[in-house]
């Protein structure tokens, strides 16, 4: 049996359980989708595998957890962002720049590689379902603060506002980016820049 290294045996799985997402999204970022399976998760913390499948079922299931893990932190982060108490001066434009540049840190961030993780890897039904829940959570506040503002059809057009981001946030990832033509490179401060002028546009 492990040793128990919390005040409690809830304690100590909900440590161990902890320690294996983290494990699993630096094998995720540094190594790619196909580096990440229940072995290399348990041995990267030193756990034998058959303890590792307690908490994971499948590859699969990792990815569904961290997903469960990271949408739902960076959903809080961006509501937050657009809040009127976070602008300068409370005004939608200023609101909708913070809540943009909440949204292009997601990709320096290690939880962006679940995105091209989740496109290389089937999911199963119910959990491509969730998945579209959460992602649907992190453009809801931008589309909340557009109905606010009186704006009509304020869910289409967060929804196409967030293709805005995407495409900065492409121009943003490395490999992308250093096959830019350049005609069109930009560093990554202007990326962020363009992008954000782009999106506040688009939204007057």
């Amino acid at each position: 049996m492990p040793r128990i290294s919390a005040a409690t045996v809830a304690d100590h799985r909900a440590n161990q359980h902890a320690a294996l997402l983290e494990a699993a999204r630096e094998i995720l970022a540094a190594e790619g989708v196909h580096a990440l399976t229940p072995a290399a998760v348990g041995a990267r913390i030193g756990l034998a595998r058959s303890s590792v499948y307690r908490y994971f079922a499948s590859t699969a299931d990792i990815l569904a957890q961290l997903v469960e893990d990271a949408l739902p932190r960076w959903s809080a982060r961006l509501r937050a962002a657009i809040a009127p108490s976070a602008a300068p001066d409370g005004s939608l434009p200023a609101r909708i720049r913070a809540y943009g540049r909440a949204a292009l840190d997601f990709v320096g961030s290690p939880d962006y590689a679940l995105i091209p993780a989740l496109q290389a890897i089937g999911l199963p039904g119910e959990c491509r379902v969730r998945v579209d829940e959460l992602h649907g959570e992190l453009i809801a506040p931008l589309a909340d603060a557009l109905r606010e503002a009186g704006a009509d059809h304020p869910a289409l057009r967060a929804e196409l506002a967030w293709g805005v981001l995407r495409a900065g946030a492409r121009r943003l990832m490395p490999d992308v980016a250093a096959h830019a033509p350049a005609t069109v490179t930009a560093d990554a401060d202007e990326v962020i820049e363009i992008t954000l002028d782009v999106l506040t546009r688009a939204l007057r």
